[in-house]
């Protein structure tokens, strides 16, 4: 059995050309193509017929993150421009943190931040193409200190807007680095899930971006159930692996939000074909399983977060806890704690050697060589990874966030 610590992610590369990388959506979300893997066998189908490619009674589990529009462009008095890139509300929630009316605190990546002499950034709003008829309303950023892979920065601003709303005029959609481009209207819809509702999320969980209400309408005349959790998704889902080893490299933790109700209903569908909609969905569904798991063995426990690597350890790998009764021991886990939701983080890695508990499928778009994404498609069919991929290269599939997507069955062992 692979030790996923001693992964080289070398192992897990292959050549992208950057004519394969999607740097605009199709003009209709279900369009794109759908390349179905299934017991090694591969087909080709088109999003809006997903359905007809599903086992009658199955769930699809929907990650309703919303990407707030976390980049905000600053100019100094010199004229020289600050780029702030909001990654996650620092020693604080989501609610209260975009619900603020006065000041908020960030945790953010800088671009220029060499160039940030002066002790406050302020942006007014009605100069840098910001709507003018806001003229009067300003925004400013403190840099108040330097954390080991981020910089803490405060926002405070006049008026009585919250920050979410500030950040709907002042702040501009988050595009991943690889889309080699301006931001265009259009993404504000299109780098946007329709059923998209939490906000908090500084990238797209993209996989969901291909769905419409006529997929929707499909999935119900099949009696196929859908169900929503919440992962905000980082920028630490764009991180690359540098370390040459697994062992090496930092996963980047999300907060996760879900209900009491839908743990309910994964229990009640453990016999059918869970389908995760994307990787967020995904690490969400394999969490909660070991989430109860740690319910179990501690009950006292009062934090259920999963760290980087916990999973694979003994403790809680030999434990051999079935689904239903991990589940049921989370939920039990709530009622005791007083909570209709789990709101916690996860810092789960899945990768090679990992043992699926409740997604017996994926669907997900092509993702980047060398990135903890990839690790989590090989885990998911094995090495039967290069083959898929090799054909969707072959084929003129498109890559990344706005390209086409994949229908996995998972390889059990």
């Amino acid at each position: 059995m692979t030790d996923p610590k001693k992964i080289s992610i070398l192992d897990y590369t292959y050549d992208l050309p950057s004519a394969s990388i999607a740097l605009h959506p199709l003009s209709e979300r279900d369009a794109s193509k759908l390349l179905i893997y299934r017991n090694g066998e591969i087909s080709e189908g088109v999003y809006k017929n997903i359905a007809d490619y599903l086992p009658a009674e199955s769930l699809l589990i929907f990650n309703n993150t919303k990407v707030i529009k976390a980049r905000i462009r600053f100019q100094k008095s010199s004229g020289g421009i600050i780029e702030i890139f909001l990654l996650e509300p620092y020693l604080a929630d989501y609610t209260s943190t975009l619900s603020s009316t006065k000041k908020t605190t960030w945790k953010c990546m800088i671009g220029g931040v060499s160039k940030w002499k002066e002790s406050v950034l302020s942006l007014e709003f009605g100069v840098l193409g910001l709507p003018s008829g806001q003229t009067g309303f300003e925004l400013k950023a403190v840099l108040l200190e330097k954390i080991s892979d981020a910089y803490v920065v405060e926002f405070n601003w006049n008026g009585d807007k919250n920050f979410a709303e500030v950040l709907e005029l002042a702040g501009d959609i988050p595009l991943p680095p690889y889309i080699k481009r301006k931001t265009e209207t259009a993404d504000t819809a299109r780098y946007q899930t329709i059923y998209a509702a939490d906000e908090g999320s500084v990238a797209a969980p993209t996989a969901g971006l291909h769905f419409t209400k006529e997929i929707f309408d499909s999935l119900i005349q099949k009696k196929i159930q859908t169900g929503f959790v919440t992962l905000h998704v980082g920028a630490g889902t764009f991180k690359p692996v540098k370390a040459a080893t697994m062992q090496d490299h930092e996963m980047h933790a999300e907060w996760i939000d879900v209900g009491y109700e839908m743990i309910e209903k994964l229990i009640t569908q453990l016999d059918k074909t869970i389908v995760a909609v994307g990787t967020t969905s995904l690490r969400t569904l394999e969490s909660l399983y070991w989430m109860g798991v740690k319910a179990t063995l501690q009950p006292e426990i009062k934090q259920l977060n999963i760290s980087q690597w916990e999973v694979y350890e003994a403790t809680l790998a030999k434990s051999n806890i079935p689904a239903k009764e991990s589940l049921a021991a989370l939920i039990n886990w709530m009622k005791v704690n007083k909570l209709e939701r789990l709101f916690t983080q996860s810092q789960i890695l899945i990768a090679p050697s990992y043992d699926f508990k409740i997604a017996k499928a994926i669907i997900t778009n092509f993702h980047q060589p060398q990135s903890t994404l990839l690790l989590l498609v090989a885990a998911a069919i094995g090495n039967d990874w290069k083959s898929l991929y090799k054909y969707a290269l072959e084929n003129n599939f498109r890559f990344l966030s706005y390209g086409d997507g994949s229908l996995l069955f998972i390889n059990r062992p």
